[in-house]
């Protein structure tokens, strides 16, 4: 499940262009979602965003997992949209 949440907080932070924009739209801190990210380029054993101090651009690898990963996101995001309307 950390991997969901860490993929979620990528698309997140790529969605919105910064991780400020991100943390305010998942209403969460920067911090948390900055963790997220980092984790998951540890586990995955690659850089997915390249950071400047004002935005975020995606890394080959970024690209590839946002490509792969919106599909799902978008999913699960129509799934619960879906549940919580029962």
């Amino acid at each position: 499940m950390d991997a969901l949440r860490q993929i979620e907080a990528f698309v997140a932070v790529v969605r919105a262009g910064s991780y400020v924009k991100a943390a305010e739209r998942q209403e969460t801190s920067k911090a948390v979602l900055s963790r997220q990210v980092l984790e998951l380029e540890t586990r995955l054993g690659t850089r997915l965003l390249n950071r400047t101090t004002r935005n975020v651009s995606l890394t080959d690898a970024g690209r590839l997992l946002l490509q792969r990963s919106t599909p799902l996101i978008e999913m699960i995001e129509l799934t619960q949209d879906e549940l919580k309307g029962r």
